[in-house]
This record gives structure tokens, sequence and C-alpha cells, in this order.
């Protein structure tokens, strides 16, 4: 046998190596929250609503590249699921933050008169408000195979957009306020998976997901 041909033989007797472990959440969770909190801070009235640039840190910079570099993460270890899913939500961060900060420095071409400001911005918010509620539906119903923790995560983020986007549309801050608590509801929901997520990772046992809607 030759050198190429023993060569040849190790290679085909080599076992594949195994995808690198990790536990992407770890990183996407705490960083999806920093946005998430700060957001419903804002929605409630803790941080005035005339300083919408005040989201742009947390929104844009923590959870935006967060979430997105947990996505990037979990492609790389296999999980193609959980990257489609991080990558989603980075993506919706920091298409947030964008959309924030264009509001704020007048990078749209908003009107300089003030009943045609509020108009056009009123139409930005809720188109993009309508665009990312469509994708988030449809998210939610395609991963119902997934522990109800995570599904109920997903529905009560649903519902948070749906009440922004109808108090942008209606000029309801009661409705926004609504969103907020909604928000402050699916942060509770991203605590207890984290924690759950973190307690493995040290080794301790899993808590209850509930049993997934789809089977």
């Amino acid at each position: 046998m030759t050198v190429e041909n023993e060569a040849q033989a190790a290679a085909v007797e080599a076992p594949a190596a195994a995808p690198p472990a990790g536990n992407p959440s770890l990183l996407a969770l705490p960083t999806f929250l920093v946005g998430s909190i700060t957001l419903g801070l804002w929605l409630v009235g803790y941080l005035p609503t005339a300083l919408p640039g005040g989201l742009i840190a947390a929104v844009f910079f923590a959870s935006g590249i967060g979430v997105l570099a947990s996505g990037l993460w979990a492609a790389r270890i296999g999980q193609s699921a959980v990257a489609g899913i991080f990558g989603m939500f980075g993506v919706f961060w920091m298409s947030f933050g964008f959309l924030v900060m264009g509001l704020v420095n007048g990078w749209f071409g908003v009107s300089s008169d003030a009943a045609a400001a509020a108009t056009q911005v009123q139409a930005v918010q809720a188109t993009f408000l309508i665009s990312w509620l469509v994708v988030l539906v449809v998210v939610t119903l395609a991963t119902m195979r997934l522990p109800l923790a995570f599904t109920l995560l997903f529905v009560v983020v649903d519902i948070a957009v749906a009440l922004v986007l109808a108090g942008v549309l209606g000029g309801s801050t009661a409705m926004l306020t609504g969103g907020g608590i909604a928000v402050f509801v699916f942060c509770l929901i991203g605590v207890y998976i984290f924690y759950d997520a973190m307690n493995q990772e040290l080794g301790g046992r899993a808590l209850p997901m509930g049993a997934p809607v789809v089977k």
C-alpha cells in the first residue's frame, strides 16, 4: 500500500468531527431583555416620549448586536432553527434602532410642517409595525413545536406589537401603555427561560417549559 493509499484509508476511517457545542441563548436572552425592558419603560412613560433617542443604545447596540451575534453563534454550531429565530430578532432590534435614529435625525425626509410631519411619522411607524407583526405571527405559528414557554413568549411579543400598532394608528396613550405592560410580561417569560438555560449550563436541573402545542 502506498503512502497515498494509507492516507486515504485513514481519512475514510477517521470519524467525522462533532460540531462544536454551546448554547447561544445565554447571550441572546439577556441582550434581548435589555432592549425589551428599555422599550417597555419608554412605552409606559418612564423614559419621556419626547426623547425616543434614548432607546437607541439599548435596542440597537445591546439587543440588536447581541441577539444577531447569538444567531451567528447558533448557525456556527448547526442550530438552524435557533439561528433563524435569533437572527430575525436581532435584525428586528437593529431595524427598530435605525428607525428611531432616522426619525430623530431627520434622515427620512419628514416634512418641516408639524401637521404633515405627524402624519408621515405615523405612516412610517405603522408600516414598520405592520410588516414585523405579520412576520412575528408567522414565526409564532411555525415554531409551535417548541416547548410551551417559547410559544407563550412569541404570542405575548405579538400582542405587544399589535397594541403598539393600535396605539400608533389611534394616537392612544392607553394602547401604548398596554403594549408596555405586554413587553414586561414577555420579559418575565424571557427571564424564566434564561434562568433555566443558565441553570442547566451550570449543572442544575431543567425547569418545566410546558408541552408543545403541536407535537
